[in-house]
Formats: structure tokens, C-alpha cells, sequence
């Protein structure tokens, strides 16, 4: 995977360069990441082809973390299949980008207390297509790996470190979910 980290090393600039201040501007980050995975797509693909190895299970994959302003990039493999959780980002923003397969992103909005959730939105993305959330308290999604045969994978930029997020899971009333508390773990670090 080392020989063409160069790809992987450009999108890790873009996101520090414009994920500054309390609010980036998310947009444009987002139009300059898209751009480079789509000057870029083959090259990324024979970087990141060991992460699409079959049966590997879920992967987070640390590219770059940086403070002052707090932020992480990440690489996550999605197994054929896989879904995630509804999850919150612990207030952190955030950005979401397919580069291999292709995502379902389903956008809730929870009540202050996290009791009550209602789906708001549904995105679905391909290589090079974002999603991104504003620091919000309220914002929860799931996400879903479309393919039921190939690994999917993802470039993630978050507004912090996030180690602890909560999933929320409806309870046996209608309408009422149960948030359980959650630490993020990393599968290693890709060099860029």
C-alpha cells in the first residue's frame, strides 16, 4: 500500500486545509476531496486494495490526526453488506465519502434527550459522492454497505477524535429508542 500513499496524502491535506474553525466549510472541502478521488480513482484503488480483502470484518483506519484544530481523518472498510447502528458523532461535524462501493446513509434527528428519533433524509453514495453534519447534538445516521458481495470503502473527516459515540436502539414502545454508550476502535494507521 505504500508506493502511491501520495493520493491518500492529498485528500489528508484538503481535509486539514479547509476542516478549520467551529464550522468548516464543509462544501468546499467536500467539492475539493470529490475532485481528487476523481483525478485519482485508479491509483487509490490499487493504494487501498488490501482493505477490500473479503471476510476481513468492519475496519477503521486512522490516516491523520491533528489539533489546534481538532481533526481526524479515517479510512473505514464496510464488509458486503454491512450496517451500521443508528449512531451519534458526539457533537463532533463531520464528512463522509465513498471511495470503493457504494454507501446508503440514512440522516436521523433525535430529541435532547435521545428518546425520540426520526428518520430525516436517506443519501446514497459512490465513489467520489459526500455526505457531511454540522456539530450537532441532535444528528444521528446509519450507513450500510450496498453490495452483497465487495468490500466498500470510505473516507471520513471528523471535527475532533471520536473515541465515544452512543447507538440507539427503539424500544419496545413505538416511537422510544435506548442509547448505549459506545468507544470507537481503530484497526491501525495508514501511513500518508
Amino acid at each position: 500500500m505504500a508506493k502511491h500513499m501520495q493520493h491518500l496524502k492529498a485528500l489528508r491535506e484538503i481535509a486539514f486545509d479547509y476542516g478549520v474553525g467551529e464550522h468548516p466549510d464543509l462544501a468546499s472541502m467536500a467539492r475539493e476531496l470529490s475532485r481528487s478521488v476523481y483525478q485519482n480513482k485508479p491509483a487509490l484503488a490499487g493504494d487501498l486494495a488490501d482493505l477490500r480483502t473479503p471476510n476481513k470484518g468492519f475496519e477503521r483506519w486512522l490516516v491523520a490526526r491533528r489539533s489546534k484544530p481538532d481533526i481526524s481523518v479515517l479510512i473505514l472498510a464496510w464488509p458486503a453488506n454491512h450496517t451500521t447502528p443508528i449512531h451519534d458523532h458526539d457533537g463532533l461535524w463531520g464528512l463522509e465519502m465513498a471511495l470503493h462501493g457504494a454507501l446508503e446513509v440514512e440522516s436521523w434527528d433525535r430529541d435532547p434527550d435521545g428518546k425520540i428519533l426520526r428518520m430525516s433524509g436517506r443519501d446514497w453514495l459512490g465513489p467520489g459522492d459526500v455526505t457531511w453534519f454540522d456539530a450537532d447534538d441532535r444528528h444521528a445516521h446509519r450507513c450500510r454497505n450496498l453490495s452483497r458481495q465487495e468490500t466498500a470503502l470510505s473516507l471520513h473527516v471528523y471535527g475532533g477524535d471520536l473515541a465515544q459515540y452512543f447507538t440507539y436502539q427503539q424500544a419496545g414502545e413505538a416511537g422510544q429508542w435506548i442509547a448505549s454508550p459506545q468507544r470507537s476502535a481503530l484497526t491501525g494507521q495508514l501511513y500518508a
